[in-house]
């Protein structure tokens, strides 16, 4: 394996880490402090082409490949995870579904604007008895002539109430189980499509996460995406990459720890010296950065296999799993180097700790990663 990055690669690495350290960081904090969603950023990541980098060209995209993605979401989240989560959503779960599945029709009305940047997508799958067990589905999808009349409740919805357009997932035939979960394309605006009340999180705190309410939303069926009872493995299919991009935000989160770490080892004094210079300390920063690397490698095989067109399912499990649990403890570690300053808002670490721990949690838990792995080698 090629472990050199190309040309573009780095010059997507630099883009990237440029404009979250001179345009991300100056209002990270206080949008977290405040819960204010980063509108403005969104719409310059957009600019940049940072919101549909896997879409080819003519869908609006910047048609870069998976590697691009993953090295330009770490950047993002190495300063502020909520921008990564968006940008993760819109890229991996969004557009690529319309992108590999969509029709031509729904690709020039909806993948074209998100793609560009212009509009904002949500992918709805979570409902309040149907997190893990995603088959659990009782959103309904009732059809009607030439529409579906939607009822249901989904939650943790990122993006929620600042989306354009909403991936739904709903039950279309009851009877036939995961077999009969269809997706559907939401617009926001459609009459009977509203909102529960924010959530208030322990991290990612400047991200837009909500309920969506559905009462009888007439959709077209020209918005199903695939033939009835694809919704499922949509649904599954779709999440195997964004497992990439959350792997990649989880490793911008551990990154960040580290450097925070680094840079305040060096300065903080104890027993006459930089606290860099005790044995205790220097180990922490080597596991750190051996696991930090470990975890970067498996996100870019995943990522190269899912460019190569090769099954990858099993490495982007592997990858979300090991590099969600290095940034929890990287970021535990990062305050135990800090001391007391590493619990107080000051330091920043406090935040990579709160923001990290979601990693492990949202887009398939690291249970359910676990399942998929071992499912993976027993068929093996």
């Amino acid at each position: 394996m090629n472990f050199e990055l190309n040309e573009t690669h780095k010059m997507i690495r630099e883009t990237a880490r440029q404009f979250a350290t001179d345009i991300i960081s100056k209002s990270c904090d206080e949008r977290d402090e405040k819960e204010i969603f980063p509108t403005d950023e969104i719409k310059q990541l957009g600019e940049l082409g940072f919101m549909g980098m896997m879409v080819p060209e003519q869908y609006g995209g910047a048609g870069l490949d998976s590697l691009s993605y993953v090295i330009a979401m770490e950047e993002i989240s190495r300063v502020d995870a909520s921008c990564g989560v968006i940008m993760s959503v819109n890229n991996s779960l969004v557009c690529y579904g319309l992108n590999k599945y969509g029709t031509e029709e729904q690709k020039q009305k909806y993948l074209l604007p998100l793609a560009q940047g212009k509009k904002l997508g949500a992918f709805a799958l979570s409902e309040p008895e149907a997190g893990s067990d995603a088959t659990n589905q009782h959103t309904i999808a009732v059809k009607d002539d030439d529409h579906y009349v939607l009822n249901g409740i989904k939650n943790w919805i990122t993006n929620g109430t600042t989306a354009d357009y909403v991936l739904v997932m709903a039950q279309t035939d009851p009877s036939k189980g995961s077999k009969g979960i269809s997706a559907f394309i939401v617009e926001k605006g459609m009459p009977g499509f509203t909102y529960g009340k924010k959530e208030r999180k322990l991290g990612i705190r400047s991200s837009d996460t909500v309920s969506l309410l559905f009462e009888n939303v007439k959709v077209p069926v020209a918005n199903r995406i695939g033939d009835e009872g694809f919704g499922f493995k949509f649904a599954m299919m779709t999440l195997e990459g964004g497992r990439i991009g959350i792997a990649a935000q989880a490793l911008g989160i551990a990154q960040a720890s580290l450097d925070a770490s680094l840079e305040y080892s060096k300065q903080r004094k104890a027993f006459d010296q930089p606290i860099a210079h005790l044995q205790a300390i220097q180990f922490k920063l080597a596991d750190m950065a051996t696991e930090i690397e470990a975890a970067r490698m498996l996100t870019y095989q995943a990522a190269v296999l899912k460019d190569a067109g090769q099954p990858f399912g099993k490495q982007a499990a592997m990858a979300k799993l090991f590099a969600s649990k290095i940034a929890v403890k990287s970021a535990l570690e990062a305050i135990q180097i800090h001391g007391g300053y590493g619990y107080v808002r000051e330091y920043k670490v406090e935040r990579y700790l709160r923001d990290a721990k979601i990693t492990e949690i949202y887009e398939g838990t690291s249970e359910i990663q676990r399942i998929v792995i071992s499912r993976a080698l027993l068929k093996d």
